[in-house]
């Protein structure tokens, strides 16, 4: 019986594909209004021999959740007119014909069966008319083009099909080769074949849990197509486990849905685990539901600790959401459930301090994991958080090597997933992000947008990062973001009016920024469980929010660094910068450096210090360049040639007023800033009043909170600091 690694890889396996062709494809898919996850383009792309006109065709045939990962794509694609018209003129005799259709129905990609159904052999097959159209070699073969197979199995007459595949399951079935001819007889069967079933079910398992999560979900949904009775609750469980295996998860909600409440008890709760996941990346949130409703009513062993894995995926799942209710109900379960079955070191532990951990709390347990999630990534997670971000990415790349000799209690079964796969890349690319090497980030989660469906983990983090990595290396958003946002589920949802204020103030549009940040405050200031790079520079009122968010204790002390500069007092802000600076120096992650490095800049060049300002924006400019954040380097170098020559000379300046009114905009409310406008201006304080329609005490009030805030005393010295704030904020 041959093993998962024997059987035929898909196309898209091993297939070099630029990623310069995949983001063009995008960005064309995109002006369409068709938006593609980039995953699901990729695989379309090897599949239709990269032709634009093609891949955009049959991209429009698709529904929107195949197009964007939900559901797996049809096999075979649609006939789109390019593809017929590209096949329209050939012609083969009904021996090449079928001998081209049994290479397209065959599950495998081995020569000897074809050549078997063919009656030739391979130098035969390669010297005739069908050898142009077949790629042989080591004893494989493969379409030229494999729109040719489209066409074939799109055109083909239903009984000729047919009758290619009894002749393929005899050939297999001679060949003692019992999963292809089971295949190969269910497929040729018009009304069902339940002998069928069994062997189907068996590989897909094998498939699935090895990592081929596509064609154990073809072959789990033909076996449940043929099952009856128990068996096909069976095949419905392996088809969600694998659908959910590859992120497909309105797919795995159907085919695990439909186990409850009249499949059997057992699949019902050795796919409950699935179905929450499932249903938590489609709507949102973790489903409603009690726990203890759903518990074993036997004693049996493997049914309670089905429902203690899906405790225990219930639980990180509610974490990763900020839900600390919800994740300790689901905590509640998973501890009863380990004691009944004896996992609580295994499973439990692992399972505990991950979920603390992904809501803030890293001190709960010092429990280790093994595998590639309970082991790797809550490993690398601890060690980042503890600022030892290099030895969190070296347990990741360790683990990496060492996943095939350790079983994941959390995740057992999945570990060679795409999902976990996923779930691996969005925290490397996460740690990269932390330890301030944006570019590299960036590259790495692209990386991975192309083969895995990285918007499941952690409750879309990595669709957040791709806009905040973009903004930083490119001051816009790509195609890869853009369209992995268009994928993401309505009930999950990313943070636009921040990623819109970076995109404005990256541009020197201070005001239009500062505009998106109290509309983001307004609504709570909400943000992402783990702290990824925003836009503190003119969010005063974030800083006042204590927030527990994850992430390593340095990005929490840049980001006080920089509310010191902002807040400095009038009377001091040359020590305080002088002490910023000091410890700025200390901050390992470049990015995080530059951003402290800049805002001193900024603030100095405030205080008429245009030299020493220059300096700190040229050290922030060298530090973006460092970790590859292009866009804030090249907005660097703007301020710079706007300060004017470096030798102290005069250049072109805009009205001082306009420029103290972009400086202040972020630091005053409306009112406010309204009257202090009109204060530095020489209004005096009745006819303020007279113009705003308020009364003279309501304006004495915000003179006083206005000085209070700058720290200065008189109208005068409101009126001089106004004047020496200049263009360059």
């Amino acid at each position: 019986m041959k093993t998962p690694e024997m059987w035929r890889r898909r196309p898209s396996e091993g297939t070099v594909v630029s990623l310069e062709i995949i983001e063009n494809m995008l960005d064309d898919l995109l002006e369409h209004e068709l938006s593609t996850a980039p995953h699901v383009l990729r695989t379309l792309v090897v599949e239709l021999n990269a032709d634009l006109p093609t891949v955009r065709e049959v991209v429009a045939h698709l529904a929107p959740q195949q197009r964007h990962g939900l559901r797996p794509l049809p096999a075979p694609l649609p006939l789109v007119p390019p593809i017929a018209n590209e096949f329209a003129d050939l012609r083969f005799t009904d021996a090449d014909r079928d001998l081209l259709l049994a290479a397209a129905l065959c599950l495998e990609d081995r020569l000897d069966p074809v050549l078997e159904f063919a009656a030739r052999s391979a130098h035969e097959i390669v010297a005739g008319p069908v050898g142009q159209h077949l790629t042989i070699h080591a004893g494989r073969f493969r379409f030229a083009d494999p729109r040719l197979a489209i066409w074939l199995r799109e055109t083909t007459a239903s009984a000729v099909q047919v009758d290619v595949h009894e002749r393929l399951g005899a050939i297999f079935g001679r060949r003692g080769e019992q999963v292809s001819a089971d295949w190969h007889r269910a497929r040729s069967s018009l009304r069902g074949d339940p002998s069928t079933a069994s062997e189907l079910i068996r590989i897909a398992r094998e498939l699935s849990e090895g990592g081929d999560a596509d064609r154990a979900l073809l072959l789990a949904a033909e076996a449940a197509s043929h099952a009856v009775g128990v068996e096909r609750d069976d095949a419905r469980l392996v088809a969600g486990a694998a659908a959910i295996g590859a992120g497909y998860a309105a797919e795995a909600s159907g085919w695990l849905g439909s186990l409850f409440p009249d499949g059997t008890e057992r699949y019902r709760l050795q796919g409950l685990g699935g179905l929450v996941v499932a249903l938590a990346h489609l709507h949102g949130d973790v489903p409603d539901i009690d726990a203890t409703e759903l518990r074993p009513r036997t004693d049996d062993h493997d049914d309670w600790y089905a429902w203690t894995k899906a405790a225990a995926l219930a639980a990180v799942l509610c974490a990763e959401r900020g839900d600390r209710s919800g994740m300790r109900s689901w905590l509640d379960a998973l501890r009863d459930g380990c004691a009944r079955v004896g996992a609580e070191s295994r499973l439990r532990d692992p399972v505990v301090a991950l979920s603390w951990l992904l809501v803030g709390e890293r001190e709960t347990t010092a429990a280790e994991g093994t595998g590639p999630v309970s082991g790797s990534v809550l490993g690398a997670l601890r060690a980042a958080l503890d600022d030892d971000i290099d030895g969190g990415l070296r347990i990741l790349a360790n683990g990496e090597g060492t996943m095939g000799a350790e079983i994941d209690p959390f995740v057992a079964g999945f570990e060679y997933s795409p999902l976990v796969q996923a779930y691996r890349a969005v925290t490397e690319t996460l740690l990269l992000t932390w330890r301030g090497d944006i570019s590299q980030a960036r590259q790495c989660l692209i990386a991975a947008a192309v083969v895995s469906p990285v918007a499941i983990p952690f409750a879309g983090l990595a669709v957040a990062l791709a806009r905040r990595l973009d903004l930083a290396v490119l001051g816009t958003l790509s195609p890869f973001a853009r369209s992995l946002t268009a994928a993401l589920p309505s009930g999950l949802r990313v943070e636009r009016l921040v990623d819109r204020g970076i995109e404005a103030y990256l541009d020197g549009a201070f005001a239009k920024a500062a505009a998106f940040l109290r509309l983001w405050q307004d609504r709570g200031a909400p943000e992402a469980v783990f702290g990824i790079p925003g836009l503190d520079e003119v969010a005063p009122a974030a800083r006042e929010r204590t927030p527990r968010r994850v992430e390593p204790g340095e990005e929490d002390s840049a980001r006080r660094l920089c509310a010191r500069v902002i807040d400095a007092p009038e009377g001091r802000w040359r020590a305080e910068f002088a002490e910023v600076h000091v410890e700025a120096r200390a901050l390992r992650s470049p990015f995080a450096r530059a951003r402290v490095e800049a805002l001193i800049g900024i603030h100095t060049v405030i205080h008429g210090e245009r030299m020493t300002g220059r300096r700190h924006l040229g050290t922030a400019r060298n530090l973006f360049e460092d970790a590859g954040a292009a866009a804030w380097a090249a907005a660097m170098e703007r301020r710079i040639e706007r300060l004017g020559p470096a030798d102290g000379g005069v250049g072109a300046e805009d009205d001082h007023l306009a420029a103290c009114r972009r400086a202040w905009e972020t630091q005053l409310t409306v009112r406010e800033l309204e009257v202090a406008m009109l204060v530095v201006g020489g209004t005096m304080n009745r006819e303020i009043a007279e113009r705003l329609n308020v009364s003279v005490r309501t304006v004495e009030v915000h003179v006083g909170r206005l000085l209070a805030k700058f720290d200065v005393r008189t109208r005068v010295e409101l009126t001089a600091l106004a004047h020496r704030t200049d263009q360059f904020l």
